[in-house]
């Protein structure tokens, strides 16, 4: 028998569970409920506490996020050997604030939806822009000038903000991003409750505009949710994306602490997932069958959001991801379909992945005679400016020009119900299998590893010093980045500034804002 009580798990078997195993099985308590073998005799208000027949293999198999800190030793009342396991997860450290719509007998489960967000009107684009270039992971300065990134942030949204305003009243006055993730999330809540009867509830985190991520992790602890499952937006993970976000949770989790403990599991990405890539090749095949077979060969091309090919480098696993993507929905597009893929939103004076979407557009219409095509944001799950404008108009004229005629760009997944439903058996499989930390996410895709900055066609401008985490040891094996003395990394600096005033060109677009 296992019984989990505030702050202790005591094992009395009647043999020895080693340190080492109750690490990997460590207890998800929402699970344990949500499977219907807990009794309610065993759990109190107050801590929390229930107890669970160790024949149960799936709750055997599931994790829980709390530390283990030490490990006693006693016998009981009757001679029994008893382990009793002491961690740092204390349910009793809050006052829990129950919500008026949940059933106070059913355990909830709390989804914290992670997303960039964007602004909803004209005037919060400069403080969100503000927002997004303040971020190390966007634009990463040498450490000696690190305090020069509030001023570097505030003069690029200022100088940014008309032409992006000027974006934002093309698709109607403001991004439909937080709309459409709230619609997500709904529709996330009703599948759970429908196909697999479990309660839950939302909350989304934006990453640089309202609500922010502490706002929503804040309001999923005051709901008292039993655990917390968090979702990036993001199907493939990147240190730009997903790992800011993760970053930034990351850091509340532990602002927290002990006051008011999160039982979590994190999914850091989703790229091949059987419903995720039958819900994209089901809206690639209807914008192909809208072609009439005789306009000729038919062509998909997949556009990802770029990242600096110094992120790749240094071990950010996104290219990899993509590749994956674009192979595993290729496989369900009919054979006759030839499928390409591209990058969209470079900016600056620094290498990015290859090859640009616009280059690409050109190439395909001049050079290889390409008339009828299908574009398909697979970065992203729903509809905002870098589809609703920098894809239907700019690259849209691109194509055009080039001599691509017949011109289609397949919808983001947004409520799709292939998608929904695969977001719901994600929900309820992070559930029953091995828990991931927010640290462990981070750690396992290099969030932490700093990244060498590279002029495009030149050598790098220079890198902040390697860091070793876990064993996975920063550049993962790039090619070694000389430093440079100051001089050099503010011209970099300034040089990437004037590209954003003189170009018009932002930054903004690649992050799909």
């Amino acid at each position: 028998m296992v019984v989990y009580v505030t702050g202790e798990v005591q094992t009395t078997p009647g043999r020895r569970t080693p340190a080492s195993q109750l690490q990997n099985y460590r207890f998800n308590y929402c699970l344990a409920t949500l499977l219907g073998v807990v009794s309610s005799s065993h759990r109190t208000p107050s801590a929390g506490a229930f107890s669970v027949s160790s024949g149960h293999r799936k709750v055997q198999r599931t994790l829980a996020s709390a530390p283990l800190l030490d490990v006693a030793l006693s016998t009981d009342r009757d001679g029994r050997r008893v382990e009793t396991y002491t961690t740092s997860f204390n349910r009793s450290a809050r006052v829990p604030r129950r919500s008026a719509h949940r059933d106070p007998s059913r355990p909830l489960v709390g989804i914290l939806l992670l997303n960039l967000g964007g602004p909803t009107t004209t005037e919060e684009v400069e403080p969100f822009l503000y927002n997004l270039f303040a971020d190390p992971d966007i634009i990463r300065l040498p450490p000696a000038l690190n305090p020069l990134q509030p001023a570097i942030a505030g003069f690029i949204s200022r100088t940014r903000a008309p032409k992006s305003i000027s974006a934002y009243e093309s698709i109607g006055g403001g991004s439909p991003i937080l709309e459409w993730t709230g619609r997500q999330g709904d529709a996330i809540v009703a599948d759970l409750e429908a196909r697999y009867g479990i309660q839950a509830d939302w909350r989304v985190g934006m990453r640089y505009w309202k609500p922010y991520t502490a706002d929503a992790l804040g309001e999923l602890v005051e709901e008292a949710c039993d655990c917390l499952v968090v979702l990036p937006l993001y199907p493939q993970f990147s240190i730009s994306t997903s790992g800011s976000s993760l970053r930034v949770l990351r850091d509340e989790l532990a602002t927290l602490g002990a006051a008011a403990p999160v039982v979590h599991t994190a999914v850091a990405s989703y790229h091949t997932r059987p419903g995720y890539v039958a819900a994209q090749g089901e809206l690639i095949r209807e914008q192909l069958a809208s072609f009439a077979e005789a306009d000729g060969k038919r062509h998909v091309l997949f556009s990802a959001h770029g990242v600096p090919a110094s992120y790749i480098a240094a071990g950010d696993p996104y290219q990899q991801q993509i590749r994956e993507c674009v192979d595993a929905i290729s496989a369900t597009l009919p054979e006759d379909v030839t499928v390409h893929l591209s990058y969209q939103s470079r900016v600056g004076p620094i290498e990015w992945l290859r090859p640009y979407t616009d280059d690409k557009l050109r190439e395909l219409g001049e050079e290889v005679g390409v008339r009828n095509l299908v574009v398909v944001p697979i970065s992203f799950v729903s509809e905002h400016i870098e589809t609703l404008e920098e894809m239907d108009m700019e690259y849209k004229e691109v194509a055009e020009e080039a001599g691509i005629d017949n011109w289609r760009r397949c919808p983001a997944l947004n409520t799709n119900p292939l998608f929904i439903s695969d977001m719901a058996d994600l929900v309820v499989e992070s559930l029953s299998g091995p828990v991931q930390s927010v640290s462990e996410a981070c750690i396992a895709n290099n969030v932490d590893v700093e990244v060498a900055i590279e002029v495009e066609g030149g050598e790098g401008l220079g890198r902040r010093p390697e860091v070793d985490i876990g064993g996975v040891v920063g550049m993962n094996g790039a090619r070694e980045a000389e430093m440079l003395n100051g001089q050099f990394a503010i011209a970099g600096v300034v040089g990437t500034v004037l590209w954003e005033v003189l170009s018009g060109k932002g930054l903004l677009h690649l992050f799909g804002l």
